[in-house]
């Protein structure tokens, strides 16, 4: 299983906004991909020095080549939506691979 992790920090003055957009629309056309299994989205509980919120959203998908897939098919039609926050928000993201669950 694969964890395709994206973490966001969203400036305070379009907060209540974007996170809205991402529980009712962006996280739902990332699982409507078909690509990821499930979602969770989780807030960042240490404050960032140059302030804003920050979120952890993690998708899994079952390996890597569905998460390249995403990359190919998916990735900068749905990315390039966020542009309503431009400038009001900075993400990266990471590959993560579950090596054990208990």
């Amino acid at each position: 299983m694969i964890i395709y992790n994206v973490t966001i920090n969203v400036e305070e003055d379009i907060h209540d906004s974007w996170l809205t957009w991402m529980k009712t629309e962006h996280i739902p056309e990332m699982l409507a991909t078909g690509k990821f299994s499930k979602a969770l989205m989780t807030k960042v509980l240490v404050e960032e020095e140059l302030g804003g919120i920050t979120y952890s959203v993690q998708y899994t998908t079952n390996n890597i080549e569905t998460l390249h897939k995403y990359y190919d098919e998916d990735a900068e039609n749905l990315r390039a939506k966020s542009s309503l926050f431009e400038g009001k928000f900075v993400a990266f993201r990471t590959e993560l691979e579950i090596v054990s669950e208990f």
